[in-house]
């Protein structure tokens, strides 16, 4: 199985992703627009392709962000999406799906950053993707929106402070406003370049600070999402 991941900065990478495909041997590749790098054209030699986070969002110009351009992200989403690949969007990515679908983006009720819990819906419950999952887990979070919701959507996942977390667009179209691949180098580095973020919220519902942020378990999280790439792999192969 092939993945292609798009990455929009350099500090907001893919996290324990890496981790799970080198254990797996999955193949990896990326465009990396922070550098410029062209994304993949029609002829796409990839078998999953996931959008990862940033700190833009779909509303973003290229005259204020150059190196995004994302009626160009939103264009290898649908065309990935008519080529019936696995497409996988987190928090930007998530939200550059929905927007992809016709359904735009939208603030969250509330900022969040740090580990909280997010609830499956009775829906998520029963997700081929998702099943076995416990109702509550903890996951990761550092945004302040969320992906819109087509008429085929179904949300999963929820949480006190965002009730989008986790949004089945189609049988493999999935997106992900949480994080389950931070990890400590990624929190780290999230810390390095977007904390001030946390002087700027401090006191929020839903904010937590740098200590309580870099103290906490990721493995545990990542097992989760260690578990629906499990699920996906397994069905490649099959």
């Amino acid at each position: 199985m092939k993945i292609h991941m798009v990455l929009h900065e350099a500090f907001e990478g893919a996290g324990a992703i890496v981790t799970w495909a080198e254990s797996r041997g999955v193949e990896l590749s990326y465009t990396r627009v922070y550098l410029h790098e062209t994304l993949p054209g029609q002829a796409m030699g990839f078998d999953v392709l996931i959008v990862m986070g940033g700190p833009q969002s779909p509303a973003t110009l290229q005259s204020e962000c150059p190196h995004f351009d994302a009626v160009g992200e939103m264009r290898l989403i649908k065309q990935a999406i008519q080529a019936e690949k696995f497409v996988l969007g987190v928090c930007l990515g998530a939200q550059l799906i929905g927007e992809a679908l016709g359904a735009a983006h939208a603030h969250s009720p509330q900022r969040e950053i740090g580990v909280f819990p997010i609830k499956l819906t009775p829906a998520g419950m029963k997700d081929r993707w998702l099943k076995g999952w416990p109702e509550t887990l903890a996951v990761g979070h550092w945004h302040g929106d969320m992906p819109g919701l087509t008429e085929e959507a179904v949300v999963l996942a929820q949480s006190e402070g965002c009730p989008r977390q986790i949004v089945r667009y189609g049988p493999k179209v999935y997106g992900f406003q949480c994080h389950f691949e931070f990890d400590k180098r990624a929190i780290t580095a999230m810390i390095e370049h977007c904390g001030a973020e946390l002087q700027t919220y401090e006191g929020g519902q839903f904010i937590q600070d740098e200590q309580t942020l870099l103290g906490h378990d990721y493995d545990a999280i990542n097992q989760y999402l260690f578990d629906f790439l499990d699920r996906v792999l397994a069905d490649f192969k099959s």
